[in-house]
C-alpha cells in the first residue's frame, strides 16, 4: 500500500544560507547605512556572480522582468520579436511592455526550446530580435540562433532564468547572444529572494544597463534617456552573497537527488526523462519528465492530480502555453496548428520535488507513487 507523505512534498524549496551568514553581512549594512544605489554588497555580489558565471559583464536587477525590459530598451527591440509559447508569462509580457509584438515560434522536440528550423519561415522585414529561453536549464541551439541572426541582422536576447551555472563545452550560458536574463527568485537555485541580473561582453551595453535602471540618471544633472527603477538593494545582495556560498553543496546534493530518480524511474513505459544535450553542465534547476498519455496508461493530468492525493505537489511546467493567454491567442503566430510540438509537449511535461533537502527515501516514495498510478491509475 502507498501511503500519502505526512507533510506536503513541494516541487522545489528555497535554499536558505545559515543566518548567522545573512547577520554578519546585514551588520555590515547597518554600519554603513547604504541600503540602495549600488553599496558594497551590492558590488561584492555582482563581481561573485561574475566569477561563477564566467561573464566578463553583469548588471545586478531588482528583477528578472525589469531587467529583461531593460535589455529590450537598451537593444533598441522594436517590431516583431521571435520567441518561444512554451516559457513563463514574464518572457511574451516583457516583449508586449517594451512595444514590441511576440512572434510565436514552435520548439524542438526534444530540447524543448526554440526550434532554430522553424525561426527564420517567420523573419520579416519587421523582425528586430531573437528572444530564445533556455528550458529547464536546457541550453538553446545557440550557434544556429547565432547563425541565423547574423544572416538576417536580428539581436539575440536569451531568458537564461532557469540556466544559472548552466555551460555549453565548458562556456558560461552568459556569453551568448547580445545579452542574457537571470532570475533571483525564491524558487531558483540561486537568489536573492528577488532579483536578477543581465550579463554580456560589451561593456558599453553593461553601461547602457547600469544607466536605464537607474532612471536614466547619468550625473545629478543629467539624465540620458527613459529609464526605470530596477536596482537591486543591499539587503537583497547580502541574501544574495550568503545564499552563493551554498550553492555548490546545493548543487551536489541536487545532482543525488537526480541520479536516484533516473536510477528509479528507468524502464517505465511512457515516461521520459527529460535531459541535457551532451557537453552540458546542467544548472540542475528541475527535474522534468514527459508522460505519453498512450503509453504510460493515462495522462499527465492524472498523474499530477493523484500525485497530490500523496500530499507530493508537482508541477505542469509551462501549462497552459503563453499563445493561449488572452492577450496573445488572437495573433497570427499563436495558433495551435502552427506550434503542433508546443501542443502536445505542454500536455505531457511534469517536473518533480528537486531541492537539496529532499530525503533519498522521499525520491524513492515518489518513484512508487509513480509506478503505481500507472498500475492502478
Amino acid at each position: 500500500m502507498i501511503r500519502p507523505f505526512d507533510e506536503p512534498i513541494y516541487v522545489t524549496r528555497p535554499l536558505l544560507p545559515p543566518l548567522d551568514a545573512l547577520q554578519g553581512r546585514l551588520a555590515e549594512v547597518w554600519s554603513s547605512r547604504w541600503l540602495t544605489n549600488a553599496g558594497e554588497q551590492h558590488e561584492r555580489l555582482g563581481a561573485a556572480i561574475g566569477r561563477y558565471l564566467d561573464v566578463p559583464q553583469v548588471s545586478l536587477f531588482n528583477n528578472g522582468t525589469i531587467a529583461l525590459l531593460v535589455a529590450l530598451r537598451a537593444l533598441g527591440i522594436r517590431g516583431g520579436v521571435i520567441t518561444t509559447p512554451f516559457t513563463f508569462p514574464a518572457t511574451p509580457h516583457a516583449i508586449s511592455w517594451s512595444g514590441a509584438r511576440p512572434v510565436f515560434c514552435d520548439i524542438d522536440p526534444v530540447r524543448l526550446t526554440l526550434d532554430p528550423a522553424r525561426v527564420e519561415a517567420l523573419i520579416t522585414r519587421d523582425t528586430s530580435c531573437i528572444l530564445a529561453v533556455h528550458v529547464y536549464g536546457i541550453p538553446c541551439d545557440v550557434n544556429a540562433l547565432q547563425d541565423i541572426a547574423d544572416r538576417h541582422g536580428l539581436k539575440v536576447l536569451y531568458d537564461a532564468a532557469h540556466a544559472f551555472g548552466t555551460k555549453i563545452g565548458g562556456v558560461g550560458i552568459g556569453n551568448f547572444g547580445d545579452a542574457s536574463m537571470f532570475s533571483f527568485h525564491a524558487t531558483k537555485l540561486f537568489h536573492s529572494a528577488e532579483g536578477g541580473a543581465l550579463t554580456c561582453r560589451s561593456a558599453s551595453l553593461r553601461k547602457t544597463f547600469d544607466d536605464l535602471k537607474n532612471f536614466g540618471i547619468l550625473s545629478q544633472e543629467e539624465v540620458s534617456g527613459i529609464g526605470i527603477n530596477g536596482k537591486m538593494n543591499e539587503l537583497q545582495a547580502a541574501l544574495g552573497l550568503a545564499v552563493l556560498e551554498c550553492v555548490p553543496a546545493e548543487l551536489e546534493r541536487r545532482r543525488a537527488v537526480i541520479a536516484r530518480y533516473r536510477e528509479r524511474l528507468e524502464g517505465i513505459r511512457g515516461l521520459t526523462v527529460v535531459s541535457e544535450p551532451g557537453g552540458v553542465e546542467s544548472s540542475c534547476q528541475y527535474f522534468v519528465v514527459r508522460i505519453d498519455p498512450v503509453s504510460f496508461g493515462c495522462s499527465r493530468d492524472t498523474v499530477f492530480d493523484r500525485l497530490k492525493h500523496y500530499n507530493v505537489f508537482a508541477r505542469k511546467y509551462f501549462h497552459p502555453l503563453c499563445s493561449t493567454y488572452d492577450a496573445y491567442r488572437d495573433l497570427p503566430s499563436a495558433s495551435p496548428a502552427h506550434l503542433p510540438v508546443a501542443t502536445r509537449v505542454v500536455q505531457e511535461v511534469l517536473c518533480l520535488p528537486l531541492y537539496g533537502t529532499l530525503p533519498l527515501p522521499a525520491v524513492d516514495a515518489v518513484c512508487d507513487m509513480i509506478r503505481h498510478i500507472q498500475t492502478h491509475g
